[in-house]
C-alpha cells in the first residue's frame, strides 16, 4: 500500500518562533523515522506529507495514497487533532486511529468527563470554568486539581495544579485562563495511584495492554503528574505495570471508555485511583505519543512484550479493518 504520513514536526514550530512548552505536543523527526522504517519493513511504499496544510496542498495537486498514517496534533481550536482527519474524510482516504468527532470531544476534557459520567463510569466531579466570573460558581470540595481543559503533554500542569482554598482557586484559573486561551478544567482531587492503560483495537475487537502505574520519584513535583515530571522523565520518574486485581480494575474502567467513546486502532487512558483506592477515569489521548524511547504507549507495550514493530503493526491492522474491496467502512 501506498501510505502518507501526516504530523507536526516540533522543530519546525521552534523555528517559526514558537517556544518549547507550545511546540511541546508536536513530534521531533525521530519518530517520524521510526514509524517510516517500521511501514517500510511491513512492505509498504510511504510518502511523508506533515501539516494539515501541507496535506491540503498536497491533495490540491492530485496527491493520493492508499492510506494515511496520522499523528498530527494541529495548532489552533477544540478541533485541531480532527483537521487531517476530516479533510481525509472529504477525499475518502482511509486513515489511522480515531475520527473527528472522537478527536474533538476528546480534547476537550470536561466534554470527554460528562460523557464518561453518562457511561456510569467512574470520573472525579468537575466544573469547566470559561471566564473569571465563573470561578465563584466553583462548589467542590477541597482539595481541587486544575488544568487547561484542551491541552496535551501536562502543559499548565504544575505543583500549584492542586488548589486547597478558594484563593488559590482564583490565582490558578485566573493565570490558566490568561495564559492558554481557554477554559479551565477544575475537578475534585483525587489523592490515589496513579495509571495510563494503553489500548489496541476497536469497538468489540479492542483490548487493554496493561496499566502501568506512573512513580513519582524524589526529583519530581510531587502529586502531579506535571509538564516538568513529564519532561525530564528520567530523573523524575519511574514506570511498573501493575498486574493485581487493580491493575486489572484500571485496565476494565479504561477499556469500558476507550469502547464508549469510539477510539479506534491504539492510544491511552489516564486512570488515578481515589481516597478509596478506586480507580477514575481522568482522561483519554486517542492520538497518544508513538515515540520508540520515551512515548508511555510504546513504553508499556515493550514492558508487556509487544515491541515497537509488533506495536505499529496492530495499529494498521486495526485500521486497514475499515477498508474492504477498496471501500472504507465507518
Amino acid at each position: 500500500m501506498k501510505i502518507g504520513i501526516t504530523y507536526d514536526l516540533r522543530d519546525d514550530y521552534i523555528a517559526e518562533g514558537y517556544n518549547r512548552e507550545e511546540a511541546a505536543e508536536f513530534d521531533c523527526l525521530e519518530t517520524i523515522e521510526a514509524i517510516e522504517q517500521n511501514l517500510h519493513r511491513q512492505r509498504h511504499e510511504t510518502e511523508r506529507i506533515g501539516t494539515a496544510k501541507r496535506l491540503i496542498e498536497k491533495l490540491a495537486a492530485g496527491n493520493r495514497w492508499d492510506m494515511v498514517f496520522n499523528i498530527a496534533e494541529g495548532l489552533w481550536g477544540f478541533g485541531r487533532e480532527a483537521q487531517v482527519p476530516a479533510i481525509l474524510d472529504v477525499y475518502r482516504i482511509p486513515y489511522t486511529f480515531s475520527d473527528p468527532m472522537v478527536l474533538s470531544v476528546a480534547l476537550h476534557k470536561g466534554v470527554t468527563k460528562q460523557l464518561v459520567r453518562d457511561l456510569g463510569l467512574a470520573t472525579p466531579d468537575f466544573f469547566v470554568v470559561e471566564n473569571e466570573n465563573q470561578i465563584a460558581q466553583v462548589h467542590l470540595p477541597f482539595p481541587l486539581f486544575a488544568k487547561p481543559v484542551a491541552e496535551g503533554t501536562s502543559k499548565g500542569i504544575d505543583a500549584a495544579s492542586k488548589i486547597n482554598s478558594r484563593e488559590e482557586l482564583r490565582q490558578v484559573c485566573t493565570r490558566l485562563l490568561a495564559r492558554f486561551a481557554q477554559p479551565v478544567l477544575v475537578e475534585t482531587f483525587l489523592p490515589g495511584r496513579e495509571f495510563t492503560v494503553g489500548l489496541l483495537g476497536t469497538g468489540d475487537e479492542a483490548w487493554a495492554v496493561a496499566a502501568m502505574e506512573v512513580v513519582l520519584l524524589g526529583k519530581a513535583e510531587q502529586e502531579v503528574y506535571s509538564y516538568l515530571n513529564k519532561q525530564d522523565w528520567e530523573d523524575r520518574v519511574t514506570y511498573r505495570l501493575e498486574t493485581s486485581a487493580l491493575g486489572e480494575n484500571a485496565k476494565e474502567l479504561a477499556l469500558a471508555a476507550w469502547r464508549g467513546l469510539g477510539c479506534r486502532d491504539g492510544g491511552r487512558i489516564d486512570i488515578r485511583c481515589d481516597a478509596y483506592g478506586q480507580p477514575n477515569f481522568v482522561e483519554v489521548n486517542p492520538l497518544a505519543g508513538l515515540n520508540p524511547v520515551y512515548s508511555d504507549l510504546p513504553i508499556l507495550c515493550r514492558m508487556s512484550g509487544i515491541e515497537y514493530d509488533k506495536l505499529l503493526a496492530l495499529i494498521m491492522q486495526s485500521a486497514m479493518k475499515r477498508v474492504s474491496n477498496g471501500r472504507i467502512q465507518n
